[in-house]
């Protein structure tokens, strides 16, 4: 009998990361947690759709002490704004409640959360986060519509802020660009790159702006954004709508509550394959996710899920991914977005990203290692993003970015591009980057801007080990290694925290959990792997 040779079981860590590749390839559209701003948003446009109590029970859950929804420095800004106008939407309706959730519950929360607008979030600071220009403003004009509908019709619901309106110093929420796209849209389509602020940029959710005729391009979603979608079909939408199927099928993934932005499938592919190529680890990447990413990719670039327009940040990891593992694409499509000193993200934006720039930097970087007679064609722009994030490190030696609430993500992106691809003159901020990562470590290993996370520390730990930090390779590895140890001791993927920016800021679930298997992978190849300080 002829015997076949066994075959050798992969190491632990090598099982996960085939497990995370065929989990990505099964989901269809990528995980994202679920957001605070889009279910408000659902409770107030859509309580025609399943789970609309369980929504209101996810709000009440999530509503802070202090009375705010979201993350501190401004970032609860949005989610609170729409929380408290999701509710005064429910507490005028009259079967309103979820369970354990009374009138009375929702008034209590209702006045919470307006005390922490007044008292702080009004005229706090204003995060550069999706459309806040539009959101807020938007949120804060139908508060005060609420405010002054329940005053006049049942003042007791309100109690002590009956007949009240809000106000705000901030001048990023004075209305005046969301007035100017409101008075454009009457007249004209909504741009590509707002239908995923449909919500907030069209008056009273459904009237005004269509973002196109018939039915929404890709799952049924406007912008791959629930809120959007809801707003888009209105109040009383035909059940076989495909809007209508999409929203069922996003609010039935968590039971109710729904993500700020899904699908995100080109993105957490791209990202997940880039994390494993430097990890170290053997894989084999799935012919279905490079098939994907292919064919999503056009001479235009490709973007975070289809639904979306194109930009370069999902491009560049996109090429960077696919070259990685054996397909490399010419990167012509890049140059669409190159700008006078950087590369921007979409056509038009407010503020470039460091991130992007980075990701960049390594899409070019790598082709032409790999193309060497493409020195010539991409060497000039090599060149020129190098020079702007090197302008862009802040003094501490960290980045900060558009795309993330934390600067160890940013410092991350750009430290490591800079490290490969930045040449000779960069590496006295690469080494910046990496004595700030070991300066602000947290005593129990890991990092984070407002408290330890997966995802923060996972990228100190690569910062470390692909650096090539100089000094007491001791030190470098007892960092990592402790923060290999904070990794391995507290991960809980339901609960990793948003720090993406969207309207409201996410987590990438699948994304941050790749990113902490190199972090692993990486850190364990380290001396002391497992030490202490």
């Amino acid at each position: 009998m002829l015997e076949v040779p066994a075959q050798p079981t992969p190491a632990p860590r090598e099982a996960e990361a085939a497990a995370l590749l065929a989990a990505t390839v099964q989901d269809p559209w990528g995980l994202v947690a679920p957001s605070v701003y889009d279910t408000a948003r659902l409770v107030s446009l859509a309580p025609w759709l399943d789970g609309h109590r369980e929504r209101l029970g996810y709000l009440a859950k999530e509503q802070n002490q202090d009375g705010s929804w979201g993350a501190p420095d401004g970032y609860g800004l949005v989610p609170t704004l729409s929380a408290v106008e999701a509710l005064l939407t429910e507490l005028a309706r009259t079967d309103s409640g979820a369970p354990h959730l009374s009138p009375d519950d929702l008034a209590a929360a209702c006045a919470d959360g307006l005390g922490a607008l007044r008292d702080g979030l009004l005229a706090g600071p204003v995060p550069d986060t999706i459309g806040v220009e539009f959101v807020a403003p938007s949120l804060l004009a139908d508060i005060n519509t609420r405010l002054a509908a329940l005053t006049e019709q049942a003042p007791g619901k309100l109690g002590a802020w009956a007949g009240t309106t809000l106000t705000s110093p901030a001048p990023d929420l004075d209305g005046a660009l969301l007035a100017g796209v409101r008075e454009m849209t009457e007249q004209a389509p909504l741009p590509e790159k707002l239908w995923h602020t449909l919500e907030a940029v069209t008056r009273d959710g459904t009237r005004g702006a269509r973002p196109h005729e018939g039915a929404p391009p890709h799952n049924g979603s406007v912008g791959c954004s629930p809120a959007a979608t809801a707003a888009w079909l209105g109040a009383a939408p035909d059940p076989a709508a495909p809007g209508v199927a999409y929203l069922r099928d996003v609010q039935a993934r968590f039971g109710g509550p729904v993500p700020s932005i899904t699908p995100i499938v080109y993105f957490e592919q791209a990202w997940v394959l880039n994390s494993l190529a430097a990890s170290g680890l053997r894989y084999e990447a799935p012919a279905a996710l490079l098939d994907s990413l292919e064919a999503g990719l056009t001479d235009e670039g490709i973007a975070a899920a289809p639904g979306l327009p194109s930009d370069s940040d999902d491009t560049a990891a996109v090429l960077f991914a696919l070259a990685q593992h054996g397909r490399p694409h010419r990167p012509d499509s890049l140059m669409h977005f190159r700008r006078d000193g950087y590369f921007s993200c979409f056509g038009v934006e407010r503020t470039p990203s460091t991130s992007t720039n980075a990701h960049i930097l390594e899409a070019l970087g790598h082709h032409v290692t790999v193309r060497p007679d493409d020195a010539g064609r991409y060497g000039a722009e090599i060149r020129m993003i190098s020079d702007w994030l090197l302008d862009n490190q802040l003094p501490d030696g960290s980045w900060m970015d558009k795309w993330h609430a934390s600067p160890y993500y940013a410092t991350a992106c750009c430290a490591l591009a800079l490290a490969e691809f930045g040449g000779p003159s960069a590496r006295a901020a690469v080494d910046r980057a990496a004595a700030w990562a070991l300066a602000t470590q947290r005593a129990d290993g890991s990092w984070g801007r407002w408290q330890g996370t997966t995802e923060e520390t996972a990228y100190m730990v690569q910062l470390l080990m692909r650096t090539r930090t100089p000094g007491s390779p001791g030190t470098v590895a007892r960092s990592a290694a402790r923060g290999c140890d904070a990794l391995l001791a507290h991960d809980d993927p339901a609960s990793y925290p948003g720090l993406w920016h969207d309207k409201d800021i996410y987590a990438p679930v699948t994304v941050i959990r790749a990113a902490r298997l190199a972090a692993l992978a990486l850190g364990g190849a380290a001396p002391a792997a497992s030490g202490g300080a």
